[in-house]
């Protein structure tokens, strides 16, 4: 299956919210889907270590960046992290950078660009909050699904075997 969001929309139309986001692909992972886990940070990635060093089985870390260019929120570092405890992907409203190394793994990834600089390392942040992004609200709980054609959300986690 090349494409999954469209059967969704299509089986599940009164039970998703479409994130009106145009994010970039960087993950080996065009299609992951999972439990939402929120994180709140500005410029400052130390939480997102906190949180991908936990088991990230059937989980999808959301950071709201604030759409920040001045500092990538997520590398290869923190990457392989998640890939080793398990995450299906990490969606960014902010950047990434050593992409030529995420493209490579089995993690998803979508974030709005690239910033070659680290972040500074304050541990500040809010973990598990409800987001607004895109005129979108994103609950911690909710299940994402994504593939080349965007992101839904949903309050439930949705049988994708009957598409």
């Amino acid at each position: 299956m090349n494409d999954l969001l469209p059967d969704l929309c299509d089986h599940y139309e009164q039970d998703v919210r479409w994130l009106p986001l145009v994010l970039n692909d960087y993950g080996g992972k065009k299609i992951f889907y999972g439990e939402v886990v929120t994180l709140r940070c500005f410029e400052d990635n130390s939480l997102v270590r906190d949180i991908v060093s936990q088991d990230g089985t059937g989980k999808v870390l959301f950071i709201d960046g604030h759409a920040s260019y001045n500092g990538a929120l997520l590398g290869d570092q923190l990457a392989l992290l998640a890939v080793k405890n398990g995450w299906q992907g990490i969606v960014i409203n902010g950047t990434a950078r050593d992409v030529g190394t995420l493209a490579t793994l089995d993690l998803g990834v979508k974030a709005l660009g690239t910033c070659p600089y680290k972040t500074v390392k304050r541990q500040t942040g809010d973990m598990n909050v409800t987001m607004t992004v895109a005129h979108t609200m994103i609950y911690p709980g909710d299940y994402l699904y994504a593939d080349l054609n965007g992101i839904l959300l949903s309050k439930q986690s949705l049988d994708l075997s009957v598409l």
